[in-house]
């Protein structure tokens, strides 16, 4: 089967907003191509002995996707990533920003990825392991969460996921009824019940991500009863929101995209305790005091603001 290649040359730097453009347009699968040096803990974490070599680093990278042909209107796709890259343009240096169109034959280019995608460490304790791959290097104390992605969105990789991991380490506790929304692949409902939450309840309004959430849970060793997974936009269909439950859960956490933490702020707190925890990531840095503002306007006091490279979490609680 033919699929579409979109490819944008850019900065390095703009690398994080342009990703997130792709992202908001509906691409997946995104590629990034740079010749930025592994660090030290890059190399730790791909646990292998030969490393890649790779040319000087000239700042320049080539952000690409695939996608059917007939699933985009190409031309109008074009014209909202210019119009998005005007936008980037104003707080970041974009480089080129040339686009180009191209086909290719790879029929399994959506998993071509998983040869890159190995184990490791997302926090002091709790290492991410592939589930086709072996773990060679944990150590006993270690919690392991075994992923495959799918098509779904969340390896643990990404700075949004690590800060979102950080703020169920401080506040899940052995009674925790925790909320995911746009659970993704399940990593972070995953790691929650491995660190201790009671029970879990995922929601996506994409069913191959509850395939995927499914699967992670079942090789992960979660038992049924302390998982569920409910497929709907809990921001607008009122039947999914009495399914998801009123003023029951003491975690909240969303890794989703600013422009949907918005709107979810507004009405999030119906599902919460009235000392409950709202843990939102996804946001890139330009969209912050948008966030911010809508969090405050929804009645939430936010108790803490965690930065990563070009994104924003937030842990807020009902003010």
């Amino acid at each position: 089967m033919k699929y579409t290649k979109i490819s944008l040359k850019t900065t390095t730097e703009a690398v994080d907003l342009v990703s997130n453009l792709f992202d908001e347009l509906g691409l997946e699968g995104i590629q990034i191509e740079d010749n930025i040096p592994l660090s030290e803990e890059d190399k730790k974490a791909m646990y292998i002995d030969i490393l890649p070599e790779l040319p000087e680093d000239d700042g320049t990278a080539i952000v690409s996707s695939y996608f059917e042909p007939g699933s985009f209107d190409v031309e109008d796709l074009v014209q909202k990533i210019q119009s998005g890259l005007e936008e980037i343009s104003v707080f970041i240096d974009i480089g080129e920003g040339t686009i180009q169109i191209g086909n290719t034959d790879d029929k399994d280019w959506i998993n071509n990825w998983k040869e890159f995608f190995k184990p490791f460490r997302v926090a002091d304790n709790i290492v991410i392991k592939p589930t086709w791959e072996e773990l060679t290097l944990s150590n006993k104390d270690d919690i392991v969460i075994e992923i495959d992605p799918g098509t779904a969105f969340g390896t643990g990789s990404h700075e949004t996921t690590k800060l979102c991991i950080e703020g169920l380490r401080k506040y899940i506790t052995p009674t925790t009824e925790l909320l995911d929304v746009g659970c993704g692949s399940g990593i972070l409902s995953i790691i929650g019940l491995k660190l201790g939450a009671k029970h879990a309840v995922g929601t996506d309004i994409d069913q191959n991500a509850l395939t995927a959430t499914l699967e992670n849970v079942e090789v992960n060793h979660i038992k049924k009863e302390q998982f569920s997974v409910l497929a709907g936009n809990i921001i607008e269909d009122t039947i999914m929101q009495e399914k998801v439950g009123k003023k029951k859960y003491d975690v909240v956490v969303a890794n989703i995209l600013a422009d949907v933490i918005i709107p979810l702020s507004g009405m999030i707190q119906q599902h919460m305790k009235e000392d409950g925890v709202f843990i939102s990531s996804g946001i890139i840095n330009m969209k912050k005091e948008e966030v911010k503002k809508a969090l405050l306007a929804n009645g939430f006091h936010i108790i803490e603001t965690i930065e990563m490279g070009d994104w924003v979490s937030f842990v807020s609680k009902i003010a």
